[in-house]
C-alpha cells in the first residue's frame, strides 16, 4: 500500500493521508483536493467553522505507510532532505495542548518549551462566516507569538494552528 499525503508547505505539517493500492497518486494538491482543502470544527449551536487552506499552499508527498498518519494527520510532518525532497518517513511531531490564547485583538499561541530557533507559525481562524489567515514566528529562545487579529468577543471560532515541530491543532476556541 502507497501513502501520499498533503501538507502545509510553510510548516510541513500533514493535514490529509491517502492510502491507495495498485495506483499512484497525483503530484499536485489542488488534483486531490480542488481548491482548498476544507477542515471543519463544531461551534456546538453557533454551527461549523470551515476553515480552507488554499491548494496554492499545499504539496503532496508519497512517503511510506504510517498508519497514524490515517488517523491523525495532524500529528505528522514531512521532513526534508539535503536535496529539499522529502523523506519517505514522516515524522512524528510531539503533541500539546493548552497554548491557544484567544482574545479581541489577537490569538496568542505558546509552545511548552522554548523555541532553539524562529519558529514559523500558521493559523486559520475562522467564526463559520469569516476565516482569518494568520502567520509569525516564536522568536528563538521563546515561547509565544502574538498573532494580530480582530475577534468579536462572546464568540466561538474554530482554528488551526500550525507550529513547525509541534503536532497542528484544530479545535474550537471561545473568545471572553
Amino acid at each position: 500500500m502507497a501513502l501520499s499525503v498533503v501538507y502545509a508547505e510553510d510548516t510541513a505539517h500533514v493535514l490529509g493521508a491517502l492510502a491507495l493500492i495498485g495506483a499512484s497518486a497525483p503530484t499536485e494538491a489542488a488534483a486531490l483536493v480542488g481548491p482548498e482543502l476544507p477542515l471543519r470544527v463544531s461551534l456546538g449551536a453557533d454551527g461549523t467553522a470551515i476553515l480552507p487552506v488554499d491548494a496554492r499552499d499545499l504539496a503532496v508527498a508519497a512517503v511510506d505507510e504510517e498508519p497514524g498518519a490515517l488517523a491523525e494527520p495532524l500529528a505528522f510532518a514531512v521532513e526534508f532532505g539535503s536535496d529539499q525532497k522529502p523523506k519517505p518517513k514522516l515524522l512524528h511531531l510531539p503533541s500539546w495542548t493548552g497554548g491557544l490564547q484567544p482574545a479581541t485583538d489577537g490569538l496568542t499561541v505558546t509552545v511548552p518549551v522554548p523555541t532553539t530557533a524562529p519558529t514559523r507559525v500558521v493559523a486559520l481562524v475562522s467564526d463559520s462566516r469569516t476565516t482569518h489567515v494568520l502567520a509569525g514566528e516564536i522568536p528563538d529562545g521563546r515561547r509565544s507569538v502574538k498573532l494580530p487579529v480582530t475577534l468579536a468577543g462572546d464568540t466561538a471560532y474554530g482554528v488551526l494552528v500550525l507550529v513547525t515541530g509541534w503536532a497542528g491543532l484544530l479545535e474550537r476556541v471561545n473568545v471572553a
